[in-house]
């Protein structure tokens, strides 16, 4: 008996210790779902040292490190899994976007071929390899590819998506529609779908097609500027003005409009016979296609001009900055070189009287600027 209760022992001491070199499955998913990959790291390479050809580990670690950004790192133990089990469907998925990620496509073309023949039904791995030659600017295979994953899986969103994007890259709008408005027949609000159902028939000029998509877009929500100034112009070139109009201005409540928005917002207007308001979007126009920084720009070459005593090209400088963004500082600046540098009083006159009529003095500093032109502007005979 005592013979018998030793080996019990024995084995019960080995069973334990056998357990202790394998990682804690729960332990380990739940710093992973906790997204603590560095914690998993450290708590998975003492087991790694102990057993270097365990799959269960090396995965896990090359997931670690994958999830950690670290994908070099990632790459060796996924790379020790291949070379252990070059059949192994986790390596190679991982091995595959580590080279993607890295621009290594010959590479992973390698490893995306073998993911299909692991297994020819599945539909990413087709999309994968047609993503590859994509981003190597290869369009007639990424076609081919985009092709097959559809075709082995035509509901699937994705793939949809991935092949009806080609298409319209391709010219085959009529292609794209159709598989586009099938997929929408399934999920009507899918927001993949519509853009590219708006993108297909901008580009094929079929202007009526992109009302549809582009009206249900914003009734989701979906306010992205790309979509709706095409929407815009499509509603001018079919001649739909009070549409054109009303879009742009709720383009503009919503702080989404630009120089283009104002521009056939005005266009329409202009359509329809109401040439004041036009005349003041295209002033909106003006105000949008110059950028506020460059009267900076003007008031720094003016310095620079009137400091190198270029007086005339200051002055131009000076009036420049004043007709886009009408400061009477500017103005100033032209009379204070007439009166000061080119001693034509006359002239310093004009502009101290012009910048008396514009300037509506707020600061301490504009205040005391605003009287002492009015001195000197009561001084000039």
């Amino acid at each position: 008996m005592a013979k018998s209760g030793f080996i019990t022992f024995i084995t019960i001491f080995l069973t334990i210790a056998s357990n202790a070199q394998i990682p804690d499955k729960e332990k380990i998913s739940d710093l992973f779902q906790n997204q603590q990959f560095e914690d998993a790291i450290d708590y998975l390479k003492p087991f790694y040292q102990k057993d270097s050809v365990n799959l269960q580990i090396l995965n896990s670690l090359g997931y670690a490190f994958y999830m950690n950004d670290n994908k070099e790192e990632a790459r060796i133990y996924f790379q020790k899994m291949f070379d252990i089990d070059s059949n192994n469907i986790s390596a190679n998925q991982y091995l595959t976007n580590i080279e993607i990620s890295n621009r290594e496509f010959d590479a992973a073309k390698i490893s995306a071929f073998r993911l299909i023949r692991l297994n020819p039904s599945r539909s990413s791995y087709y999309r994968v390899m047609a993503g590859i030659y994509k981003k190597n600017r290869e369009e007639d295979s990424a076609r081919f590819y985009y092709d097959r994953a559809y075709y082995l899986a035509p509901t699937d969103s994705k793939n949809i998506s991935a092949y009806g994007e080609i298409l319209i890259n391709d010219s085959n709008y009529l292609k794209a529609d159709s598989i586009l408005n099938a997929g929408l027949i399934k999920d009507s609000f899918n927001i993949n779908f519509l853009k590219l159902l708006i993108q297909s028939s901008y580009d094929s000029k079929n202007y009526a097609g992109m009302i549809s998509p582009g009206q249900k877009l914003i009734r989701m929500g979906e306010l992205q500027f790309p979509i709706l100034s095409k929407l815009v112009f499509a509603f001018y070139s079919l001649k739909k003005y009070e549409n054109c109009i009303q879009l742009c201005e709720f383009m503009d409540s919503n702080s989404i409009a630009v120089e283009s928005t104002y521009y056939y917002e005005s266009m329409s207007w202009s359509k329809l016979n109401n040439l004041v308001r036009s005349n003041e979007l295209l002033e909106k126009c003006l105000g949008k296609a110059i950028s506020k920084t460059a009267e900076l720009y003007y008031y720094d070459l003016a310095r620079n001009n009137e400091t190198l005593k270029y007086y005339r090209k200051a002055i131009s400088n000076y009036d420049t900055a004043y007709y886009l963004f009408k400061n009477p500082f500017m103005v100033y600046n032209e009379g204070q070189i007439y009166d000061e540098h080119l001693k034509n009083y006359k002239k310093a006159k004009i502009y101290y009287s012009k910048y008396l009529m514009v300037v509506k003095p707020e600061t301490g500093e504009e205040k005391k600027l605003c009287r002492f032109v009015k001195s000197r502007y009561a001084e000039i005979n």
